[in-house]
């Protein structure tokens, strides 16, 4: 099954919401948990027991994982394992983005078959240009997995590059989108290259009617994203959006049931 028609699917069961694992240091104190690889790994597992077969994705932050060295990337494994054995989609969130053999390298780490960090996605940054992604979109198609591109972010700098105009008139942003709604022309009911659009940044300024894929929209709820601003970013109809909360969600642990009363809050709110 590609990665399109499991997505459409996880939405059916439970929503479009996908929540994020992140164990910000300033988190773990919340918790009343160290910052060591034994705190994060009793913050992360209480996560996955609080999300695991009740959202359709999850979205855990490489990066606060990957500070703890080797213990901590042990911890992203058996998360991720976790996840998957409970049904639950998992969008590791790398953001890598490289050229050649290096890229191809990262492809297999994250969207291989057999390898302990593959979700069923990853995102990737395209800055270096879009076809320097080719490897991890060839991996993704061949293993049913797929990816979510940066396109337009919620940080301001990210403005910088994003909508900055290319000799051909379009901004950067719109080619990331043009190339992506190319990739994923024909595929039904859903493409396999997705793409990240913060929800807090105000205008997207592109055109995204063709876009046959998901969108990403990190920045729902703690950062001020709201469902008025996805509705005013997407339009009515946000079959394909999926907001994502972390904080919001996350400061009601470490209690489990608070945080799957959190996740369903929110979850009747889109």
């Amino acid at each position: 099954m590609i990665f399109g028609e499991r997505l459409a699917k996880a939405v059916e069961a439970h929503g479009p919401l996908c929540v994020g694992i992140d164990p910000h240091p300033s988190l773990l104190d919340a918790w009343g948990l160290s910052r060591t690889a034994e705190g994060l790994e009793r913050f992360a597992l209480t996560a996955v027991e609080a999300f695991g077969g009740k959202v359709a994705m999850v979205k855990p932050q490489a990066a606060f994982f990957e500070a703890y060295g080797s213990r901590g990337l042990a911890v992203l494994e058996r998360v991720i394992a976790e996840l998957r054995d409970s049904g639950t989609l998992v969008l590791v969130d790398a953001k890598r983005g490289d050229i050649g053999s290096t890229m191809a390298a990262y492809a297999e780490a994250y969207l291989g078959d057999g390898s302990p960090l593959a979700g069923d996605a990853v995102t990737l940054s395209p800055f270096l240009g879009f076809g320097s992604l080719q490897p991890a979109l060839d991996t993704a198609r061949a293993t049913g997995r797929g990816v979510f591109v940066l396109a337009l972010t919620s940080n301001p700098e990210g403005a910088e590059v994003q909508r900055s105009v290319a000799p051909d008139g379009r901004t950067v942003a719109q080619t990331i989108i043009d190339f992506a709604t190319a990739r994923n022309s024909g595929i039904s009911p859903c493409g396999d290259v997705g793409l990240v659009v913060g929800a807090t940044i105000g205008e997207t300024d592109v055109d995204l009617a063709g876009f046959n894929g998901p969108i990403l929209a990190p920045g729902f709820g703690a950062q001020g994203g709201s469902v008025a601003d996805l509705k005013r970013l997407f339009g009515p109809d946000m079959r394909n959006v999926f907001p994502t909360s972390s904080r919001d969600v996350l400061r009601h642990g470490p209690d489990v049931s608070s945080l799957v009363r959190a996740v369903r809050r929110v979850q009747e709110s889109l």
